[in-house]
């Protein structure tokens, strides 16, 4: 999988606190563990291992979907290395509802309002998602890029 680039500043202000009942917030130290165990239990040990890294900010650079009180999708950045976004996920049930969207969009104005110009998408993997929701670009010649050699 390959990186992609994003243009924080052509993307439209995102302001949306709420989808469909679910809210859409940045995540604070008191949920790390339940936020990093869902993530860990719903996708994997490393997407975990990046999130516990964004708790390390303060304020935090990770986003939370939460649905009556239940975490349905998370969103991170400069996790991994400064100035790159991911990783996203969201539960099963909830996908195509747009809160991926959401997450994605609330995380890039963030760091556009951090003062990055643009953001990396690492290891982007639902390519056609990145390119409709914030209009990312390939970059050549990026894979295995800063993922390569992980131990697990």
């Amino acid at each position: 999988m390959a990186d992609m680039l994003v243009k924080l500043y052509d993307l439209p202000i995102y302001q949306e606190k709420e989808i469909n009942g679910i809210k859409i917030k940045r995540a604070i130290a008191p949920e790390k563990i339940p936020v990093c165990d869902w993530v860990r239990q719903n996708f994997s040990k490393a997407w975990a291992g990046e999130c516990e890294a964004a708790f390390s900010r303060v304020p935090s650079s990770c986003f939370i979907a939460v649905k009556n009180g239940k975490i349905e999708g998370f969103a991170c950045y400069d996790a991994t290395a400064k100035g790159f976004f991911g990783p996203i996920g969201v539960s099963v049930s909830e996908r195509k509802s747009g809160i991926g969207k959401a997450l994605l969009l609330a995380a890039l104005n963030q760091m556009r309002s951090d003062g990055y110009a643009y953001a990396i998408i690492g290891w982007a993997g639902p390519t056609d998602f990145f390119k409709k929701n914030c209009g990312a670009k390939t970059i050549e010649d990026s894979e295995p890029g800063i993922y390569s050699d992980l131990v697990k």
